[in-house]
């Protein structure tokens, strides 16, 4: 890939390759060796010969439970099954950062500085809808107080619209017609 072909890749394209697995935003190995421009199994084999700079926050490789309930979530057809016979490894926003030092090439570089670009971007718009939930829930909390309040107000209006069963009796002076 070069730089006029990385440039073009939309920002969609590489988030559609971003995944939530063990609670931590990952990409598998194999959508990094298709954008880094090289085989998964040369890939991995890089990673192996370099595994001390991979720590599990890093890089884990899925469980074989985990593959299969990825591999039936993403939906996927065959062609896209190819490659997929072994449990991915999946890196982290450091670990891909680790996986272009060890590529060492420049599309590599130009790849992850595209990715880490759009990792900071989901943290930013993670802020920012947090900050939004935030508010949200504060409204929400001033809606129930509110509504029960006006609940009170109803049902106060109710007694004094709704007539009694009894006549009252009335009270006061009578007028006498004498």
């Amino acid at each position: 890939m070069t730089k006029n072909k990385l440039s073009v890749i939309p920002d969609e394209i590489i988030l559609n390759k971003i995944y939530f697995i063990r609670d931590q935003k990952v990409m598998i190995d194999r959508d990094l060796a298709e954008l880094y421009g090289v085989e998964t199994k040369r890939l991995k084999e890089a990673v192996k010969r370099n595994i001390e700079r991979f720590p599990e926050d890093f890089m884990f490789e899925m469980t074989k439970e985990e593959f299969e309930n990825w591999r039936s979530q993403i939906a996927s057809s065959n062609s896209d099954k190819m490659g997929l016979r072994y449990t991915p490894f999946c890196f982290t926003e450091q670990g891909v950062t680790m996986l272009s030092c060890i590529l060492n090439s420049q599309i590599a570089i130009e790849v992850n500085i595209k990715i880490i670009r759009i990792f900071t971007k989901m943290k930013e718009m993670l802020l920012t809808h947090k900050d939004i939930l935030l508010k949200l829930e504060q409204m929400e909390k001033q809606v129930v107080q509110n509504s029960e309040e006006i609940q009170i107000i109803f049902n106060a209006l109710k007694q004094l619209l709704n007539p009694l069963e009894e006549p009252r009796k009335q009270i006061g002076y009578k007028k006498t017609n004498n």
